[in-house]
């Protein structure tokens, strides 16, 4: 999809993609780097996606962010959402939403390269 279409999105949508690509980035690290067994990896995966790990992971990575990213996290972030998180303040639910909005954007503009780059950026040395 093209940029121009990709922003006009729904934001709330953008992050709905973006919360797969990221669990995908999370699994496939935690299983192709750890011998555990599949509940442990489980376990390790759903510490690392829930809202507040990602309010943390933002924090690592916001100063990486372009302009462009900036403003589709901002739009994200401010949306009105269908559903609250039970575990996360509303701040880090709404900060999670507009990291994956970003991730979504990135994954279906197709720039892969630099969806990686933020990625592996922010688990350097976490996973």
């Amino acid at each position: 999809m093209d940029r121009i279409k990709a922003r006009g999105l729904n934001p709330v949508v953008l992050a709905f993609v973006g919360d797969a690509v990221y669990s995908l980035f999370v699994r496939e690290k935690l299983a192709f780097n750890s011998n555990k067994k599949t509940g442990e990896l489980n376990k390790l995966a759903v510490s690392e996606v829930k809202a507040t790990a990602q309010a943390e992971f933002y924090t690592r990575i916001k100063d990486l962010f372009t302009e462009e990213e900036d403003g589709v996290f901002h739009r994200a972030r401010n949306a009105k959402k269908p559903t609250k998180s039970k575990s996360a303040t509303v701040a880090e639910y709404n900060v999670s939403t507009g990291l994956e909005a970003v991730l979504g954007f990135l994954y279906i503009v197709g720039d892969i390269d630099r969806l990686n780059y933020l990625l592996n950026e922010g688990h350097l040395e976490k996973l």
